[in-house]
């Protein structure tokens, strides 16, 4: 392999938007590394997909709420990049994995915000910090939030409210990391028709029709929008 492969980390790699990514940036000629959380068998679909067109993949699992786990996450990339590269450093990482979880301020659990803050927060934070040192100067993250910090709909608050935090989070990236010319972003989808969360946007027909009526393009997106 040259040593001008690019090459990707995507958490959350398997499904929805995550799957998505990894083959669309392996269709950009770029070596994809992902997570999944549980479910090999998708996990290695994704891998035969990504294959099939050329590029190099490897799905590890990790669950992000488990930062106990993080530098075993981190031999397995390290062991895998010095096997089949000539370098041992990534271009680019995606902090994608997520999940939906819905409730009234009135019936947030205890359960509910710590899964939401260690997932959606705190992973994304100590995993970015234990991955700096193996991304290329020069190279990029990529931090997905949501559009629900900036459009209220009820249930949403302590997600949403996670997401503000990485958002903010991500300028202190950006600013910190200029000097490795290392480029942090958010991108922030709206209501995408995936499995997430339950898939309550794809398969919810009165939630479909409600995010159809208020979009511009009169439909709620498509990962391929994303």
């Amino acid at each position: 392999m040259s040593t001008k492969t690019k090459i990707a980390i995507i958490t959350g790699g398997s499904r929805g938007l995550g799957r998505n990514m990894s083959i669309s940036l392996a269709k950009k000629e770029i070596d994809i590394i992902f997570t999944y959380q549980s479910n090999i068998t998708e996990a290695e679909k994704v891998v035969q997909e990504i294959t099939s067109l050329g590029r190099r993949a490897k799905a590890i699992q990790l669950d992000i709420r488990q930062n106990s786990s993080f530098e075993n996450f981190l031999i397995e990339v390290n062991t895998y990049l010095k096997q089949n590269y000539t370098g041992s450093k990534i271009d680019f990482l995606i902090n994608n994995a997520r999940i939906g979880l819905y409730a009234p301020v009135t019936e947030i659990t205890e359960e509910l915000a710590d899964d939401l803050y260690h997932i959606h927060f705190k992973g994304v934070v100590l995993l970015t910090q234990k991955l700096l040192p193996y991304i290329n100067n020069g190279g990029a993250i990529i931090n997905i939030s949501t559009g629900l910090t900036r459009i209220i709909i009820p249930g949403a608050s302590i997600y949403a409210s996670m997401k503000s935090g990485i958002e903010t989070y991500t300028k202190y990236l950006a600013k910190e990391l200029g000097e490795r010319r290392i480029r942090a972003n958010v991108v922030a989808p709206g209501a995408i028709e995936t499995d997430f969360g339950g898939g309550r946007t794809r398969d919810n027909k009165e939630i479909n029709a409600y995010i159809a009526s208020n979009t511009a393009l009169g439909r709620a997106g498509l990962p391929e929008d994303i």
